[in-house]
């Protein structure tokens, strides 16, 4: 599933059309057939998107532009979704939602490998986080990996964990400077 940034917007194509196209290995004829038209409509309703099929997918919402990249994927019913940065351009309410999709895919069995700056909005709906930097750094569930010195040698640059209401929320260490320049406006 690519990044929304990456899409050409304006390329005259459908939701269903959009979705139809990873239906592309072993085709013989290039339209779709009834059963990959039903299959098509099944996915979208089980992304809540049914009734936008017929619309271009440059009038869509960010939400709804991720849920049809998505939908696309899981056409081709694969064991592991890849995703580059799936919250990435979506509001919070859309994030909360996306991820919320997620989990329910992950608990009915699918795979699911994400890539992710967005430690605070995502770190609490994943069950288990990797940190690389050339190599892993730390592995396992979010508060064992959600650590300052796992985050510091992944990131290159000190960062503090809090709390609150019960999640961890990453926050970076000022530096002297900002200290000072903060100190500056507040007086």
């Amino acid at each position: 599933m690519p990044q929304v940034e990456q899409i050409d917007w304006d390329f005259p194509v459908t939701v269903a059309q959009c979705v139809l196209m990873s239906r592309v290995r072993g085709r013989l004829l290039p339209w779709a057939s009834k059963a990959e038209k039903a299959d098509v409509a099944r996915v979208l309703d089980r992304l809540g998107i049914g009734d936008l099929a017929g619309r271009h997918i440059r009038a869509l919402s960010g939400g709804q532009q991720q849920r049809v990249f998505l939908a696309r994927a899981l056409l081709a019913e694969p064991d592991l979704l890849l995703l580059d940065e799936p919250t990435s351009g979506v509001d919070v309410r859309t994030r909360h939602e996306i991820l919320h999709l997620l989990g329910e895919l992950h608990d009915g069995g699918l795979g699911i490998v994400l890539t992710t700056h967005d430690l605070n909005g995502i770190a609490a709906h994943l069950p288990r986080l990797v940190c690389l930097n050339k190599e892993v750094i730390g592995a396992g569930a979010p508060h064992e990996v959600l650590v300052p010195s796992v985050l510091e040698a992944t990131y290159g640059s000190p960062m503090e964990v809090l709390e609150h209401g019960g999640m961890r929320v990453v926050v970076d260490v000022p530096s002297e400077a900002q200290i000072i320049q903060l100190r500056d406006r507040s007086a």
